[in-house]
């Protein structure tokens, strides 16, 4: 099989254009070519005048080795590579004592997943709902004002990727194609097929429910026992017999514990009571950065005007995105978050007198507004110094003043761009209607982010509208606060995944800091669940697997 990359038709083309491309590409006759696939499908729209749709196939021909060596040097003609997922440990019979994993997010049900496929048969904990009752719950947040500590945006089936775009592209380097087992899985329990090939594939609330049902339904066909509402309140550890700290069990709110020693912790980047038990039982944690900021609103057709021009609306092309970056004079990098075309703005509080907002899109993508995180940089060192912990306590006091704001029902403050650049609060908002429910106050954002933020971005919002024509639009609704762009902590671990100073333990996704996004997370939760496959058949984890890096982080 050979992959040919950077293969350019025009953007509307016909469906039976594509193998004469590839023929003429590659200089073969019509008999040569016994079959293609598409292994990628993009659009180039740098000219938004001229855009083009641009393919990776995988090309099966009748002689490999000629067409090879005809385009030897060529670079966009090559060996297809082995995109295969292959279980790297089977569990003996009998099985050993099942290994737990905590939290049923996009990381924990891959974990999950990959373990019951290897026949470990795992316990999979979750302090919330069952993914339809945990919709309800959030429902009841949006609609009433009424909030479930234990089950909303950020806990219960599915994680708080539930309620988002449902992305499912990344940033990390995947050398042995993880990303393509999820994307795989996700396809068998439901999501279109195009998700295996587009260049920037989501999914949407909506399906994602679906999906999360089938996973479970699948993993408990394979032997997983889940059980919901089931909050582990604390680690049994002791030192073991060669005096280094082993996991022994978990212990629940209602005093259930149970044995384990394989423990994978994928409880996201919300858990705070969580991460307070860690650190009080002594699991190396330590404070990483994150980012802080807003949520801004524009209607859906500026943006597709902006970045798509005449092309604007073109059923092909979907929905504009866009991606923004701006390097404040006073060293602050300020930049656009988990863009959600034709979307909403959401509640995403999980404690009692916050708020929190994020984005979210149906499939569809065809809601009135874009929205998008714009957030500012901040480091430990500088913005939250006091311990592993501080980052927690930063995220509250912010996410408290945003409450305050707001007038203490869950509304949230809201400000008219001009507004805010201008640094005056606003009484009323314009012809941009905010989507973010149980409703918005007018408000100025400025009492609800630190001083170095707001000066960031009121410098950034203009230069913005000078990279994406109207972007700086005096209506534009923004809306408080953004806290939750990635976990504020990191629950170090080694190269055989498990934590530094704690044996059993497997930190994992997001919220133990190695993980960005539905697709990051569930392929970090597959290299665990292969760390525990191969930890409990007494193999060692080779120095490959704990090398993928992902902004910077090099996991394990």
């Amino acid at each position: 099989m050979l992959r040919l990359t950077e293969l350019r038709l025009p953007m509307d083309h016909a469906a039976d254009e594509l193998r004469p491309a590839i023929l003429k590409r590659l200089k073969l006759a019509a008999g040569k070519l016994v079959d293609f696939t598409v292994f990628r499908r993009a659009f180039d729209a740098r000219k938004p005048r001229a855009i083009v749709s641009v393919y990776t196939v995988d090309v099966q021909v009748a002689d490999e080795a000629a067409v090879l060596a005809r385009f030897a040097g060529d670079h966009n003609v090559g060996p297809a590579p082995d995109t295969a997922y292959r279980v790297v440990a089977r569990a003996p019979s009998p099985p050993p004592r099942r290994p737990v994993v905590i939290g049923t997010g996009p990381c924990g049900i891959f974990a999950a997943l990959i373990l019951a496929q290897a026949g470990f048969r795992p316990l999979i904990l979750d302090r919330g709902k069952v993914v339809r009752e945990r919709t309800k719950d959030t429902w009841g947040l949006w609609r009433r004002s009424t909030l479930n500590p234990e089950s909303n945006v950020q806990f219960g089936e599915g994680g708080a990727g539930t309620f988002s775009d449902g992305k499912l592209y990344s940033q990390i380097k995947d050398p042995r194609y993880l990303g393509r087992k999820v994307l795989t899985e996700f396809v068998k329990a439901g999501a279109p097929d195009e998700i295996l090939y587009v260049a920037k594939p989501h999914i949407g609330t909506f399906r994602l429910v679906t999906m999360v049902e089938s996973l479970r339904a699948t993993i408990e066909g394979l032997g997983g026992e889940y059980r919901f509402g089931s909050k582990v309140t604390d680690i049994v550890i002791d030192a073991g017999a060669d005096g280094v700290r082993h996991v022994r069990g978990v212990v629940l709110a209602d005093g259930t514990e149970f044995e384990a020693e394989h423990v994978v912790l994928a409880v996201g980047h919300s858990a705070r009571d969580t991460f307070a038990m860690l650190h009080q039982r002594g699991v190396y944690l330590e404070p990483k950065p994150f980012s802080i900021g807003v949520r801004i609103e524009h209607p859906q057709g500026l943006i597709d005007r902006a970045r798509l021009g005449p092309n604007a609306g073109n059923k092909l092309l979907g929905a504009a995105d866009y991606k923004l970056v701006h390097h404040a004079s006073n060293g602050r990098g300020v930049y656009s978050f988990c863009m959600c075309p034709g979307g909403t703005v959401v509640a995403a509080a999980s404690e009692p007198g916050g708020v929190v907002t994020n984005g979210m899109s149906q499939y569809s993508r065809n809601e009135r507004n874009a929205n998008a995180g714009i957030v500012v940089g901040i480091t430990p060192d500088a913005d939250y110094p006091g311990g592993p912990l501080a980052g927690v306590e930063f995220q509250r006091r912010w996410e408290q003043a945003a409450f305050r704001a707001g007038g203490g029902t869950y509304a949230a403050p809201a400000q008219r761009l001009d507004d805010f650049v201008a640094g005056r609060a606003s009484s009323a908002l314009g012809d941009v209607v905010p989507s973010y429910r149980p409703g918005v106050t007018p408000a100025d954002l400025a009492a609800c982010l630190p001083e170095f933020a707001v000066a960031a971005m009121r410098e950034a919002l203009p230069a913005f509208g000078a990279q994406l024509r109207g972007f700086d639009l005096p209506d534009a609704v923004l809306t408080g606060v953004e806290t939750r762009t990635s976990s504020p902590l990191r629950i170090r671990r080694d190269g055989s995944f498990q934590s530094i100073n704690t044996r059993g333990l497997f930190p994992a996704g997001e919220g133990a800091g190695y993980a960005g996004g539905i697709l990051s997370a569930g392929v970090d939760g597959i290299r665990v669940a292969e760390a525990v496959a191969l930890r409990m058949t007494g193999q060692p984890v080779p120095v490959e697997f704990s090398r993928t890096t992902d902004a910077g982080v090099i996991y394990g």
